[in-house]
């Protein structure tokens, strides 16, 4: 929207069929519109870790920025800090593992960009919000692309699938496969957002894995049984 007065009289209009519990203005201003409890359209169509009504389990957090559209201005410091110190306090009354503290393009990533490549990921982090390692650096070596196919496409597919994203472990990197390796450099390695799964995107993504508590292919074995 062009501004977050626009914003926020979409998001307060049935009409648009989208809302959030928060919406946190350029200067830091705060507004509630859902309570915590009740559910908003924030996510819509999309999945995490299987989970397809994502909306039923998440609290929406919208944060006032151009955008890619408007050329991905720089988020405020001060916005930034406000946003930080809402979703700690979310996360801390919830009990929300840092693994689910999430950006709508993980969620959908073929219908959405936000919060962009731009978004300090690394900030929220250092102040104990949501899940992150150091990106590997970006290098040379073997990479998989669209059209590519075989085994280790569907151990990148896999590895995709088990940290969250919905991708089909086909062994063909399809563009389901691409969009969500976008959403993933978007969010964990930023610093070069091309779909495609070089050494660095891949080297990242297996660190996140490992750094989890408890491995996500275990949860799915106990599950299964």
């Amino acid at each position: 929207m062009g501004t977050g007065d626009q914003a926020l009289d979409w998001l307060c209009n049935p009409d648009s069929e989208v809302s959030a519990h928060y919406l946190v203005h350029e200067d830091g201003r705060i507004v509630q519109l859902v309570a915590e409890v009740n559910r908003a359209w924030h996510a819509g169509e999309g999945s995490w870790r299987g989970r397809r009504d994502v909306n039923s389990s998440a609290i929406g957090v919208e944060i006032v920025n151009a955008g890619h559209s408007g050329g991905l201005p720089p988020y405020p410091e001060g916005q930034i800090d406000i946003v930080a110190e809402l979703c700690r306090d979310i996360v801390r009354r919830n009990a929300i593992q840092p693994e689910f503290v999430l950006a709508h393009s993980d969620i959908a990533p073929d219908r959405k960009e936000d919060p962009g490549e731009h978004f300090p990921w690394d900030r929220l982090h250092a102040a104990g919000i949501g899940h992150r390692v150091e990106p590997a650096p970006i290098k040379g070596g073997r990479f998989f692309g669209p059209g590519d196919e075989g085994e280790p496409v569907s151990a990148f597919q896999a590895m995709l699938a088990a940290y969250g994203y919905g991708v089909p472990i086909s062994g063909s990197f399809c563009e389901a496969t691409r969009l969500a390796t976008i959403a993933f450099q978007r969010h964990f390695r930023p610093k070069k957002v091309d779909g495609i799964a070089d050494m660095s995107t891949i080297e990242t993504l297996h660190r996140l894995i490992g750094a989890l508590e408890r491995s996500p292919f275990e949860r799915e074995a106990v599950a299964a049984v």
